[in-house]
């Protein structure tokens, strides 16, 4: 779970985990972003984009916080989707501190309502985020916080922007100070435990996701396969999009191949600024029928197969 650890020479460090759980688009990814400083999770308008346990790591003071942004609770109708909860799940039983993220603008619907009788189960230490305060009013967030509050019964509640960052240094301040004591887990200047060829496979995916919205379906998914150092110092990366169907394939590519050039581009420019040297980004569009049912793509994003 953890790389090398590491301490700070004046001692007195604490360290832990915090998971994020909320219903698909709640804003986790957003937040867990902005908690950490970085982009370490890829945010899209488009649901269930977090597909496995992502981490983000954020320091405050002596503290070392380690974000654990899990997959969006829904009720699961695919395999798929059934790896993704069981996924989060695992997250937040394995956390020190939960916090149940709710989209102060959609309120507390079915999935929400559900995933906070179950987060009312679980023996941690609990808080409430109700996230896009900016977008209602303050008496909807009082009867909000007072319903969840019911539901599961929190230690604390906050009221935050992830996008504007409001009310994000409170939540970070109150984190730091729940941390256990303990040696630091990672080194000081690491930001996630996700591997480059990952977080490279997901910032495509993300630009994918952009580019297309509603065209291309869920099911896509996309692979580093080579990672290559240069000679002069930039890096060749070749990725594979895996679909379903060759129609799929088609929108992919689009009308003389225009999307996956604007996905490339894309794509390429970010990994260029997060990697500080020259990217030379290759995509290549594969049909694989009925990937979602493939042990090996699961092993891959990090996920357990559900077996049946």
């Amino acid at each position: 779970m953890s790389s090398t650890a590491t301490d700070r020479p004046e001692g007195g460090t604490s360290a832990g985990f915090v998971a994020l759980i909320g219903a698909p688009n709640a804003g986790k990814s957003t937040l867990m972003n902005r908690l950490v400083g970085a982009k370490v999770s890829i945010v899209t308008h488009k649901v269930q984009t977090t597909r496995s346990v992502i981490r983000g790591i954020a320091t405050r003071d002596a503290a070392q916080i380690i974000f654990v942004d899990t997959p969006g609770i829904f009720a699961p109708k695919r395999r798929l989707d059934e790896a993704m909860v069981a996924s989060a799940w695992e997250g937040a039983r394995e956390a020190d501190i939960v916090l149940c993220l709710i989209d102060a603008e959609r309120g507390i619907g079915e999935h929400e309502e559900a995933m906070l009788k179950a987060a009312g189960q679980l023996p941690h230490k609990k808080a409430l985020v109700l996230n896009k305060i900016d977008t209602v009013e303050r008496s909807s967030l009082l009867a909000l916080s007072q319903k969840a509050n019911e539901l599961a019964g929190f230690e604390q509640t906050f009221m935050i922007s992830a996008l504007k960052g409001d009310g994000c240094e409170d939540l970070l301040d109150w984190l730091a100070g729940k941390m256990p004591q303990g040696p630091w887990l990672y080194p000081e200047d690491e930001i996630s435990d996700v591997p480059m060829r990952q977080l490279a496979a997901e910032i495509t995916r993300e630009k994918l996701y952009l580019r297309l919205h509603e065209e291309i379906p869920y099911a896509s998914h996309v692979e580093t396969e080579a990672w290559t150092e240069q000679k002069d110092g930039s890096v060749r990366i070749e990725q594979a999009i895996y679909v379903e169907r060759a129609s799929q394939k088609k929108i992919v590519i689009g009308k003389n191949g225009s999307a996956i050039k604007a996905v490339s581009m894309a794509a390429r420019k970010e990994l260029a600024e997060i990697l500080e040297r020259p990217v030379h980004l290759f995509l290549f569009v594969k049909v694989r029928e009925n990937w979602g049912d493939d042990p090996a793509r699961y092993r891959e994003m990090g996920l357990e197969f559900p077996r049946r």
